[in-house]
């Protein structure tokens, strides 16, 4: 019996990075596994953590299954584990008790190899699961006068964001703060999920002497895979009643005093990894501020998102920008960003929508992890809404109705976005209040692209215009952000446009100009221009040059 790629419904586990089962997609590996059987005249297998065969086939879309499979006896085989992060999720088997060195040596390196892919495709995924978080409760900080709600929600995110069963809350008194022990009686439940109100309301520690308790306060994570069999347990049949069997626990401390603790369930055996501790620790941090801080929370959630997060949110926001662009006929599409600092507000995007080619150039008020995320939710939203029958001036004002919703008065984006038909030319734009694009002509004129309306987020019924111009060979369409304009020299000499218009012609000058080409002679420019100044703003230069069809 067999099956095709397997869903929650077939057993696969909802933890991240269980089974080898997660990484697969054209099914190459159980290929190559078999072609090495064929290579070695062995039985060579791919199989998943639960030691089924995962077989290659040729059906349709779907390229390999899982086929249920009689346990390999040890003593007649040789099994290569294959591990993602802390967890072995799959292994190499060849049906053999000791297959040629050369055999050995292959498949242990194959083995190591598609366990360090599995790795770092698994440490991607926990990374945004952990910006998502942090996202919703950065979020909920800043809106959030009441620290109980913060709390409260702050739970029910982690649990459900870590696949556990239940958790609470409890914060410490004063005198608990200063010296734990005795029973729970003063410590108080602010949040709790999946636990009976007995087990709430039962004073006796959940560890001898508090000892979980006092870890966590430390600064340890505590985590153990099976709670009922740790000796430190007071009461395992307490346990067994309520049905919980692994555990996870971090403290709540703010400037060195410890406020309280996060006790998270699961009921069924699980073992942490190092990113469900770090999670779980930046979960509690955040907490800690709201309940210390909650006039400030706004600011010092930014400042903490900031620091603990900036790598992972830098990471995450260049993979919202296009890795490459389209090829459209007629077109030579080019761009280049240069953020000011790790985080940025800018952003660009080329998709197709139909038979036409979508671009836009956006600008988000502000830098660092706010801007970031509100330009990969205009971006997103952009996507969404975009469609070949819809006209532009429709898709802006969803856009910027969106953005309204979902965003505080002082934020706000400027956009410009067209639509080129590659069959006629004929290129749709609007402007919503960003920097006017360049539209050159081959005759040597020079156009700005101004028609829209306001900025986005400032007024959900804002009213939008689209034009229409139709392009010809030779015309280049320049879109920029202001901090290319705005760059400023030693002598605090703007760029300024005129600089821009000089540096485009310079490169469309050579014997056969290119989209890459211009980008690279205006940032040629701009390194002149302003030497080793720092820069104040984020940069980004997108570049549609209309070619011959016949052109090479």
């Amino acid at each position: 019996m067999s099956q095709s790629k397997p869903t929650a419904e077939h057993g696969i586990s909802s933890h991240l990075g269980d089974s080898i089962v997660e990484f697969l997609t054209d099914g190459s590996l159980a290929a190559l596994a078999q072609e090495l059987g064929n290579l070695f005249d062995e039985l060579i297998e791919l199989r998943d953590e639960r030691g089924r065969v995962i077989a290659f086939v040729r059906d349709g879309h779907i390229s390999w299954e899982i086929q249920d499979a009689q346990p390999v006896p040890p003593d007649n085989s040789w099994q290569i584990p294959i591990t993602a992060g802390e967890r072995e999720i799959g292994s190499l088997v060849a049906h053999c008790a000791d297959p040629p060195p050369a055999a050995q040596s292959i498949l242990t390196r194959l083995a190591k190899v598609a366990g360090e892919f599995c790795t770092v495709e698994l440490d991607l995924r926990h990374r945004l699961r952990e910006v998502e978080l942090m996202y919703r409760l950065s979020a909920l900080l800043i809106r959030a006068a009441d620290p109980d709600e913060v709390l409260d929600t702050a739970l029910g995110l982690v649990i459900r964001a870590m696949g556990l069963d239940a958790g609470n809350v409890l914060l410490f008194s004063e005198q608990t703060s200063a010296a734990i022990g005795g029973d729970e009686g003063s410590i108080k439940t602010k949040a709790s999920r999946g636990l009976s109100d007995a087990w709430l309301a039962n004073p006796t520690p959940l560890s001898e002497d508090r000892e979980f308790d006092r870890l966590a306060i430390a600064g340890e994570v505590v985590a153990i895979e099976d709670l009922a069999h740790d000796p430190r347990v007071l009461d395992p049949a307490r346990l067994g009643e309520e049905g919980l069997v692994s555990f996870i626990s971090a403290g709540l401390a703010f400037a060195g005093r410890p406020i309280g603790v996060y006790r998270l369930y699961s009921k069924t055996r699980r073992q942490f990894t190092r990113s469900d501790k770090a999670l779980l620790r930046s979960v509690a941090e955040q907490s800690a501020i709201a309940i210390e801080q909650a006039n400030l929370l706004r600011v010092q959630e930014a400042e903490a998102v900031v620091q603990r997060q900036l790598q992972l949110a830098e990471d995450v926001q260049r993979r919202m920008l296009p890795t490459s662009l389209p090829e459209v006929a007629r077109l030579d599409l080019a761009a280049r960003y240069q953020p000011s600092d790790r985080l940025a507000g800018d952003f660009y995007d080329v998709f197709q929508t139909g038979t036409q080619v979508s671009m836009a150039v956006g600008d988000v008020v502000g830098h660092g992890v706010a801007a970031a995320l509100m330009m990969a939710s205009v971006r997103s939203t952009l996507r969404a809404v975009s469609d070949d029958d819809r006209p532009l001036c429709e898709v802006v004002s969803l856009v910027n109705r969106a953005m309204c919703r979902d965003t505080l008065q002082s934020e706000f984006c400027t956009l410009f976005t067209a639509r080129i038909d590659p069959q006629t030319l004929d290129m749709d734009y609007c402007n919503a209040g960003h920097d006017p694009p360049l539209l050159m002509r081959a005759d040597g004129t020079v156009e700005r692209l101004e028609p829209g309306g306001m900025l986005l987020g400032i007024e959900p019924e804002a009213g939008y215009e689209q034009s229409r111009t139709r392009l010809g060979v030779g015309d280049v369409l320049v879109a920029f952000t202001d901090g290319l304009v705005d760059v400023m020299s030693f002598s605090s000499e703007r760029f300024g446009i005129d600089r821009l218009i000089a540096g485009v012609q310079a490169g469309m000058n050579n014997a056969r100009p290119t989209g890459a080409g211009v980008v690279e002679r205006v940032f040629w420019e701009l390194r002149q221009f302003a030497g080793l100044r720092d820069r104040t703003d984020d940069v980004t230069l997108l570049v549609a040059q209309v070619v011959d069809p016949g052109r090479d």
